[in-house]
């Protein structure tokens, strides 16, 4: 396996990363990921956003986005972003790419003052990256989410004792601010 590098991405780095989605997602989702992505990247109300690229002999393979989230009804001052999505290319998948974005990012965003770190996404995989479930935590998700999905909502502390200290409904970006965005 070739080196993989992970950079934060620039503005100049648009089609690459819709690009990523896109394959990543395949011809039914990916165009609507790239979409939300883009929408996302531009949208005020997301910043300040964690962009990161994975590349490998300079070409994109894997993409992580985080934007800013607020917990409303929380009663202490908790900095919050949530992770959406994360995306490698198919033929990469399987590698540890993944978990590298999430791990690379997760270091950048705690070093920058975030507390908390929300996710909704397979089960089966983010627990594998110190995620868990956040309903169980005392946070509600944007839109809710039904039991039998309940485990998709997770939330990642970065900071020791904030879990024990907040919670409340999760707010997002408006871009992402739609019921659709929040099926599992």
């Amino acid at each position: 396996m070739k080196p993989v590098n992970i950079r934060e991405a620039t503005a100049l780095d648009l089609n690459a990363v819709l690009d990523v989605e896109t394959r990543a997602f395949g011809d039914e989702q990916g165009p609507e990921i790239a979409d939300l992505v883009a929408a996302l990247l531009s949208d005020p109300t997301a910043e300040p956003v964690l962009s990161l690229l994975a590349e490998e002999d300079g070409r994109a393979v894997g993409h992580i986005l985080f934007t800013r989230s607020d917990i409303r009804g929380c009663r202490n001052a908790v900095s919050a972003a949530i992770l959406a999505p994360l995306a490698i290319v198919p033929e990469m998948q399987g590698q540890g790419i993944g978990g590298r974005l999430i791990a690379e990012g997760l270091q950048r965003l705690a070093a920058s003052g975030v507390d908390l770190v929300f996710v909704l996404g397979y089960p089966e995989y983010y627990p594998r990256h110190g995620f868990r479930p956040a309903g169980d935590q005392g946070f509600e998700a944007p839109y809710p989410i039904p039991a039998v999905h309940a485990a998709a909502w997770m939330v990642q502390a970065l900071h020791p004792g904030v879990i024990d200290s907040a919670s409340g409904t999760v707010t997002c970006a408006d871009a992402l601010n739609r019921p659709e965005h929040w099926r599992e």
